[in-house]
C-alpha cells in the first residue's frame, strides 16, 4: 500500500470519529461531556494531530493538539468527578 494512500485513509478515519461524535451530539444522542463523545473526539483529533505533524501542517497540528488535550482533560475530569461522587 502506498504511504500516501495509507496516510489519507488514516486521516479519513480520524475525521470520521470527530464527525460521528459531532453528529451524535447535535442530534441529542450523546452529550458533549459524555465519555463516548470525549473518547471519539480525543481519538479523532489525536489521529489528525499525528498526521498534521508528519506533513508539517503546523496550524492544523496546533488545532488538533488543542482539541485532543481538551477532550482528554474533559474525559479525566469526568472520570475523577464520577469516582468522587461514588465516594461520598
Amino acid at each position: 500500500m502506498d504511504i500516501t494512500v495509507a496516510s489519507e485513509t488514516i486521516s479519513f478515519l480520524g475525521m470520521f470519529f470527530i464527525l460521528v461524535a459531532f453528529f451524535m451530539e447535535t442530534q441529542n444522542l450523546i452529550h458533549s461531556k459524555a465519555s463516548s463523545y470525549l473518547f471519539l473526539m480525543a481519538l479523532g483529533s489525536g489521529i489528525l494531530a499525528v498526521r498534521a505533524y508528519l506533513i508539517s501542517e503546523w496550524a492544523f497540528f496546533i488545532l488538533e493538539i488543542a482539541w485532543f488535550l481538551t477532550a482528554v482533560l474533559g474525559f479525566f475530569r469526568r472520570t475523577f468527578e464520577d469516582t468522587t461522587t461514588l465516594d461520598a
